[in-house]
């Protein structure tokens, strides 16, 4: 009944505490502490003042050795001072006993202080007699760089003639590459470069020009046969010159290497001038036109599987240097003259008939075309220029070329094709001229 009255009047409005209640509390509470306890919590706040001191001058210590090290100029005499006066703004007011710790905690950061100012200073010392030697080093190695530039740079006093003064004095030709030097199409700094690779070149990609004695069933006659119909072919196909000669070098490498039956020398030439075709041309004629142009004896696998095996037998080698490469190079001594250029094509093509200039380099071969081709059209002598762009080929070189060519030209036309097309208006009827000249000059050059 009391519980329950008591929580109806907690619930109202609180209850009062009793009498009972406030006892309690009244014990529970802690007593101030007597006035004899103030010894003892003096004593503890001593302790504490000297820890603080004892950290107050390490840390008076600490930025004395800082600004020792920044400065690397103060004595030791200064920082004993200061350190000093730091210690003495750190002291305890008059009446207050100072821990021993203290004291030794002051003189040992006065001792360290000390010790870390003089090491300082040594080292300050020692680093700045190093940078003195350093500097001394360095001077000493600019003076001996500067006597060597000197000397490099000192004039020398032997007299030498330039080596393009030299070359000017002894050569009787003209430097007629000079004027292409603004053209980057002729690459006028490495023509002479590039040429004496291809005169080199040419003698790997030589024939053995007597082959046909390991051949069983071929003769001479049937390779200019075989020769006159790829010229034929080549001219239905509108190939470039160039396509040409390196199709017959196929051949003719191809047959040193390998004896060929009767039967396949046809397939031989469809597959060298496939090859060819795919060497120089941009746009290559396809294989249906081949397997066409052989009039039903070969299918496009047999002129594939061909043209896998001759390059297989010349291990893929067709970097052959164009005699049109020679002729041309020639030609710049000749001015271009469109009609000599013409006639000598004719007559470079003698050579991819005619068996018995396989045995002189094509930059041989194209001299003499030139000259040849000069002499039909009264175009003067064989000149310095001459000599030197056609790679010093002089006129007893030439002879036993020329005599061959004019040989050939003067004989009944044997190869129908070949001269049907330099028979053309396209080719300014070099043909019909050269051979006019060939019979009223053959006389004048007789084989050997």
């Amino acid at each position: 009944m009391t519980r329950l009255t008591r929580a109806k009047a907690a619930a109202a409005g609180g209850l009062q505490p009793t009498a009972l209640d406030q006892a309690n509390t009244a014990a529970t509470q802690r007593k101030r502490a007597a006035l004899g306890d103030l010894s003892t919590n003096a004593s503890k706040d001593q302790a504490k003042s000297g820890k603080l001191m004892s950290v107050a001058s390490t840390a008076a210590a600490a930025t004395a050795a800082s600004r020792a090290r920044r400065t690397g100029l103060s004595n030791a005499s200064n920082n004993n001072a200061a350190t000093k006066s730091n210690g003495t703004a750190a002291r305890k007011p008059l009446g207050t006993k100072t821990n021993t710790t203290n004291k030794t905690n002051v003189h040992n950061a006065k001792t360290t202080t000390t010790t870390t100012t003089k090491t300082n200073i040594a080292v300050y010392d020692e680093s700045k007699a190093n940078a003195n030697n350093n500097n001394a080093k360095t001077t000493h190695r600019l003076e001996h760089e500067t006597e060597n530039t000197r000397a490099l740079k000192k004039p020398k006093t032997e007299h030498h003639v330039e080596p393009t003064e030299a070359k000017k004095a002894d050569q009787s030709w003209d430097d007629l590459d000079a004027e292409d030097a603004d053209d980057p199409l002729m690459v006028s700094e490495y023509v002479v470069e590039i040429f004496d690779y291809l005169y080199d070149l040419q003698k790997k990609y030589m024939p053995n020009p007597n082959y046909m004695d390991d051949q069983k069933h071929l003769e001479w006659e049937m390779r200019g046969v075989l020769v006159d119909w790829l010229v034929e072919v080549h001219c239905k196909f509108k190939l470039l010159p160039e396509t040409l000669f390196l199709a017959i070098n196929i051949v003719d490498r191809f047959m040193s290497a390998r004896v060929v039956s009767l039967n396949k020398v046809q397939l031989v030439g469809i597959a060298a001038l496939f090859i060819a075709a795919k060497c120089e041309e941009v746009y290559t004629p396809a294989i249906q036109n081949y397997a066409y142009i052989s009039d039903g004896g070969y299918e496009e696998d047999d002129i594939l599987n061909a043209e896998r095996f001759v390059l297989q037998v010349l291990s893929f080698e067709m970097s052959y240097p164009n005699p049109l490469n020679f002729l041309r190079r020639i030609s710049k001594a000749d001015n271009y003259d469109i009609q000599t250029r013409t006639i000598a094509k004719y007559l470079l093509e003698i050579s991819l008939l005619d068996h018995r200039l396989m045995k002189y380099l094509p930059s041989d071969v194209a001299a003499a075309a030139m000259y040849l081709a000069r002499k039909i059209l009264d175009r003067g002598d064989w000149t310095a220029n001459l000599i030197h762009y056609s790679g010093g080929c002089d006129q007893k070189k030439l002879y036993p070329i020329v005599a061959i060519m004019v040989d050939y030209l003067a004989a009944p036309v044997v190869h129908d094709g070949f001269f049907k097309k330099y028979a053309s208006k396209r080719f300014l009827k070099a043909s019909i001229i050269a051979r006019q000249w060939a019979k009223n000059n053959v006389q004048n050059y007789p084989l050997d």
